[in-house]
């Protein structure tokens, strides 16, 4: 039986990928996908994720709006990184297909409540406003999430967008505060994981030697997308955080790491939207989150150009 899946995003090249792995693994039953604003505010983020579906073969799949702002404070958005449109790269035509009525936010409730518990799971892929923002509206929903598998954070990496803080976190951090007191099996991606996945020109080279209009796609956003990277960090290519999410679903095996405490900060402007993760287990706060500390950036890499090549 597939897993059924709900992709919370805001794409974003590496979002766009992600969501091409889901819908290209027969594993995996993708419910809808919700959209947040972060790394390009909403209006262009529910409209990436439609393009991303449509390229998909996937106008059945609905796509929901979401929060337009952080629940506190104001927006900070990446387009120095993913460009003026959130998908720079390449020239995707508008998509067809409409946004699903109703908000991101009563999905969330609405599929939590009426599908089996724990038989739902959640990845979001950009700032957790919409999930926190369900837990605080319909707090039952809480123990009927089956696990949430996230994009967010460091640890040992610390950050990207401050000296203290991961984007996706610092973003909304009252909203990962939330999720991570909420009580919800959680999974965390890191950057001290996705910046082992690095794109190389081999690999970017074989998503195009598909030949597919997929294939080109994902070529040519990550060639956008790691001169970034490249530049800031002074790597061979860029990490392809989101998609970690994803073949975490499908290939536990890949990666490695610990249970262990991870607590936000929320108070301090120097580090606002800091993951203080207890790796080391100093305290006797109590686990809260399966952090990841590792992946198998080949077997990574080998999955994700498979499953792309059968779209």
């Amino acid at each position: 039986m597939a897993r059924k899946i709900i992709i919370d995003t805001d794409p974003g090249q590496d979002d766009a990928v992600a969501i091409l792995l889901a819908l290209a693994s027969p594993e995996l039953e993708v419910l809808g996908i919700t959209c947040v604003a972060g790394n390009v505010p909403l209006a262009l983020t529910q409209l990436n994720a439609r393009k991303v579906c449509e390229l998909a073969g996937r106008s059945d799949l609905p796509v929901f709006a979401g929060c337009e702002r952080p629940i506190e404070r104001a927006l900070v958005t990446a387009e120095y990184v993913h460009g003026k449109t959130g998908l720079d790269g390449i020239a995707l035509p508008d998509p067809q297909m409409p946004l699903a009525p109703g908000h991101a936010v009563d999905f969330l409730i609405e599929t939590l409540r009426t599908e089996p518990a724990g038989s739902v799971t959640l990845c979001p892929l950009g700032p957790l406003t919409n999930i926190a923002m369900a837990f605080q509206r319909a707090p039952e929903i809480v123990e009927r999430v089956a696990e949430i598998v996230l994009m967010g954070g460091a640890y040992f990496e610390v950050g990207n967008v401050t000296p203290a803080a991961e984007f996706n976190i610092y973003v909304d951090p009252q909203a990962a505060d939330i999720v991570m007191k909420s009580g919800a099996q959680i999974a965390m991606m890191p950057l001290d994981v996705t910046h082992q996945a690095l794109t190389t020109r081999a690999r970017i080279e074989a998503f195009r030697a598909l030949g597919t209009r997929a294939g080109h796609a994902v070529a040519s956003w990550t060639d956008f997308y790691e001169r970034f990277d490249m530049a800031k960090y002074g790597s061979d290519g860029a990490p392809l955080h989101d998609p970690c999410v994803i073949a975490y679903l499908l290939e536990p095996g890949l990666f490695s790491g610990r249970h262990v405490n991870v607590e936000i900060e929320t108070g301090s402007e120097l580090t606002m939207g800091m993951t203080v993760v207890d790796w080391w287990r100093v305290t006797d706060r109590p686990a809260n989150a399966m952090v990841m500390g590792a992946v198998d950036a080949e077997g990574f890499y080998a999955l994700l150009t498979e499953r792309i090549a059968r779209l």
